[in-house]
């Protein structure tokens, strides 16, 4: 699939704050995703233990049976130091290779991450939504910004995340009982629209199947193939 060349990857903070600043204003946060899902990607990033070594990770499943319909892994290395509210372009240039070796253009994309629930109000569901024009969502097993009241204990009950007094989320329990996920919007979709789809990829775990699946692919990735 084609990923937009939209800018350059920053060398310094100051680069990579001024490429949020210039892409945010393409964001759609109001849009209701895509008409119909056929498929949806989940991307994931796994990194060796103690190195800047990393396996960025896409698997696209058939939305209705959420059996696996096609995969890309790439080994790279971190491309960015850590700094908060940047991380995502550590990230980003293998995710996009990744991406690029797709042969399937799936209809939604579901990041191990965040989207609107982030410091500058533009997380790696947010850049990837708009560097392939798809409609993104992110799902985060932490909360990086906002406070929430607890949802309540079943399954779908949920909360607002607010931050500085914006909803930037929802905090949600996809399972009963089990710790909620954060769900933000990242491009092309609405927030309510982001929690019905991950409560549908969410059937049996506390995380959707499209971050356990490419999870799983790029830990395996990094560990290399097992021994004959």
């Amino acid at each position: 699939m084609k990923v937009r060349t939209l800018h350059s990857w920053p060398a310094t903070a100051d680069e990579a704050e001024a490429v949020q600043d210039r892409l945010r204003p393409l964001l759609d946060l109001t849009g209701s995703g895509p008409a119909e899902v056929g498929t949806v990607a989940g991307l994931d990033v796994s990194y060796e233990e103690g190195t800047d070594r990393l396996a960025a990770a896409v698997v696209v499943l058939d939305a209705a049976t959420l059996r696996p319909v096609e995969e890309s892994v790439v080994i790279g290395t971190a491309a960015f130091p850590y700094v908060p509210g940047l991380f995502a372009f550590r990230e980003l240039p293998t995710l996009v290779e990744a991406l690029e070796r797709l042969t399937t253009v799936p209809d939604l994309l579901v990041c191990d991450g965040h989207g609107l629930a982030h410091p500058r109000r533009f997380g790696l569901a947010c850049h990837l939504g708009v560097l392939t024009g798809l409609p993104s969502l992110g799902v985060g097993k932490t909360r990086l910004v906002g406070s929430y009241d607890p949802p309540g204990e079943p399954r779908g009950s949920m909360s607002d995340l607010v931050d500085a007094g914006e909803v930037v989320g929802r905090v949600l329990r996809t399972q009963d009982g089990v710790r909620p996920v954060f769900v933000s919007a990242g491009h092309r979709i609405d927030l309510d629209t982001a929690c019905r789809h991950v409560l549908a990829l969410a059937p049996d775990y506390r995380l959707p199947e499209t971050t356990r699946r490419a999870d799983r692919l790029s830990r395996q990735a990094l560990a290399g193939p097992l021994p004959a």
